[in-house]
């Protein structure tokens, strides 16, 4: 599977993609009268839009969700150094992207496809260790801890296969990546990595697709935020600060 990004578009909504469970319409009629509001239940914490995408809402959740979900990339960053406003960005790229997919619904990934390469993933995350995620039992609970259920991740991880389809269909052409840099790679970047965690490194030949993943990527991010940028600009994209209501 191309590109392991999520460094550039990382992100993935909360149980489906927001322009599914969110949309907000660019012309609703108005109604005659509005019916009054109950006043919020006091302790009650209310789910916060902080971005709209053509229409598409980003909340709150979506945020937190956002920066959970990095502790599932087996080489990304983790919540501790991904701040918020980054987690908004890149919610907002990822929504971009998507909304770009589904003028291609033929080539989206298969619920089968997501399943073989989360099996795949569970062998490889170095913070997975300590809950056997190799059994059924070990990987829920790992989940649980990261506050997903296996559902919910098996949903998000295949709307992030859809993302990194696209981008490696629209920009990895011509891009080859060779044995040497993924042996680089491995050496500097891996093994340090899990040194870091005390656990054993897998044999490089079983991550060498995922480090070539990465290293897609990190060619392709000029060409693939120049295209981000076309599409902000085309479209309509708004970051709503506290306090701050929807145009």
């Amino acid at each position: 599977m191309a590109v392991a990004a999520l460094c550039v578009v990382s992100g993935t909504l909360a149980g489906q993609s927001t322009a599914q469970r969110n949309s907000v319409p660019h012309s609703a009629p108005q109604p005659e009268a509005a019916a009054p509001q109950m006043p919020a239940v006091q302790g009650t914490q209310l789910d916060r839009a902080v971005a709209i995408v053509n229409g598409d809402l980003i909340l709150d959740s979506d945020v937190d969700q956002e920066r959970r979900f990095t502790e599932l990339l087996p080489y990304g960053e983790t919540a501790r150094t991904y701040s918020r406003d980054q987690a908004i960005q890149r919610l907002i790229n990822r929504d971009l992207i998507l909304q770009q997919t589904r003028l291609q619904p033929e080539n989206e990934v298969t619920p089968e496809a997501a399943a073989k390469d989360l099996g795949a993933l569970r062998k490889e995350l170095p913070t997975c260790k300590e809950f056997h995620c190799e059994t059924a039992e070990g990987w829920n609970k790992f989940l649980a801890s990261k506050g997903f259920t296996e559902e919910s991740v098996l949903v998000l991880w295949q709307q992030r296969m859809d993302v990194l389809a696209f981008i490696e269909q629209r920009f990895r052409m011509g891009i080859k990546i060779t044995p040497q840099q993924i042996q680089d790679y491995y050496s500097k970047s891996m093994l340090p990595l899990y040194a870091e965690q005390h656990v054993e490194p897998p044999p490089m030949a079983s991550i060498s697709s995922r480090i070539q993943e990465v290293l897609l990527q990190q060619q392709v991010s000029s060409l693939l935020n120049d295209w981000l940028k076309s599409l902000r600009a085309q479209g309509s994209v708004v970051v709503l600060h506290p306090g701050e209501g929807a145009p």
